[in-house]
């Protein structure tokens, strides 16, 4: 495997650790900024919405660029951001901050599978967009919480620092390493994501996926407030806490992904979001006691992030059938919901929190994970009778 392959995975690596390293840090930051909670909570939701964006929209507008230029252009934006961040004078321009990153990270991953697959022969291609992943599962794992401990000890301000120099380093690698002839891949047309957008089968899996994360993210943005103010957690304790959940995430990615091989991906994403909405459930009671609350956490970083494999099959075989064309632009468009999703579960914690509490958080978002259940076992329905109508023809 090719050492630019490495420079795309260092860039996944920093781009997931600034993405949710925010969850460990927003206590310290709300206090430092002299923001409410809720407030300290747009860092998340505003950033996802960047990647909503940029995901389909910038990639759309620098599709007939160089390859390998977007790449740059990504990662110095990602860069720039990030020392923005680091030096922001006020709460809005560390939102303009977080926008700009969100922006840079949506392109990334839009591209990041083209370039990883064309710098390997065509059979080594899934193992090359592998490579390139780990370094967000290992973000989660390792660089979250790290970077939760940076920020803890020297202040949130270095961890922005030391991701920005994470980048500067990818960047530079990826400048050296990742050739300039990449194969170009055929340029993404507006149409073509308006008709994915327009198809009401995509629009329902857009659906599940968005409520489905969304749900988590009710809960999840404030889980540290949660960890200290109700479980009684320290903040040193908040990093391991996080440490512990990472690894349950990168168990439950992999678990996910071989549930929806071997049973298809509605069975997967049943089985998932009924075990999501009853450990959402179980965390309202559970975090009012230290042991239990970290196992609690622990089963549900399992559960939060195994639905990603399912619903990204789920939507390709979708688009494989109703838009051929546009497969790829149905995918990345699945990536956009997801943040959509995140965007709009930690505005919603936000005025939860505000409203009525740190405790409500939990038992809503498995209400509304209880929705994407529904709407997932109606999509399989629909499945059903497609089938059922294709035998008649028979």
């Amino acid at each position: 495997m090719p050492l630019a392959l490495i420079a795309l995975a260092l860039s996944a690596f920093a781009i997931g650790t600034t993405e949710f390293v925010i969850v460990g840090l927003l206590p310290t930051m709300a206090q430092d900024l002299n923001v409410s909670i809720p407030s300290a909570g747009l860092l998340v939701s505003l950033y996802a919405l960047g990647v909503a964006i940029g995901a389909p929209v910038l990639t759309a507008l620098t599709s007939r660029w160089n390859r390998k230029h977007v790449l740059l252009s990504v990662m110095g934006l990602f860069v720039i951001g990030n020392l923005v961040a680091w030096q922001a004078p006020s709460f809005e321009a560390l939102i303009i901050a977080r926008i700009l990153t969100g922006l840079a990270h949506g392109v990334f991953f839009s591209i990041g599978s083209t370039i990883a697959t064309g710098l390997v022969p065509k059979e080594k291609g899934a193992s090359a967009i592998a490579i390139m992943f780990t370094g967000l599962t290992v973000a989660l794992v390792t660089g979250v919480p790290l970077g939760t401990y940076i920020g803890q000890v020297f202040g949130w301000e270095a961890t922005f620092l030391t991701v920005s120099i994470l980048g500067l380093l990818a960047m530079i690698g990826s400048a050296i390493l990742v050739p300039n002839n990449l194969k170009q891949a055929k340029p993404t047309k507006i149409t073509a994501q308006l008709k994915v957008l327009t198809h009401p089968r995509l629009l329902l899996v857009y659906a599940i996926t968005a409520i489905g994360y969304g749900g988590t993210f009710i809960a999840f943005t404030y889980l540290t407030p949660i960890l200290n103010e109700v479980s009684g957690f320290d903040s040193s304790s908040v990093a391991l806490i996080l440490l512990v959940y990472g690894v349950s995430v990168a168990v439950g990615n992999i678990w996910g992904g071989k549930m929806a091989d071997n049973y298809g991906p509605i069975k997967a994403l049943t089985i998932i979001f009924a075990g999501l909405a009853g450990i959402l459930f179980m965390l309202s009671f559970t975090a009012y006691n230290p042991i239990t609350a970290v196992v609690t956490i622990l089963v549900w970083g399992a559960f939060a992030f195994g639905n990603v494999p399912g619903l990204q099959v789920y939507v390709v075989k979708l688009a494989e059938t109703h838009t051929p064309d546009a497969v790829d632009v149905a995918s990345g468009l699945n990536i956009a919901a997801f943040n959509v999703g995140i965007a709009i579960g930690a505005w919603g914690g936000g005025n939860i929190v505000a409203e009525h509490g740190l405790m409500n958080t939990p038992w809503v978002g498995a209400i509304v994970v209880l929705v994407a259940l529904v709407l997932t076992r109606y999509s399989g329905m629909l499945d059903r009778k497609v089938r059922d109508l294709n035998l008649v023809k028979i």
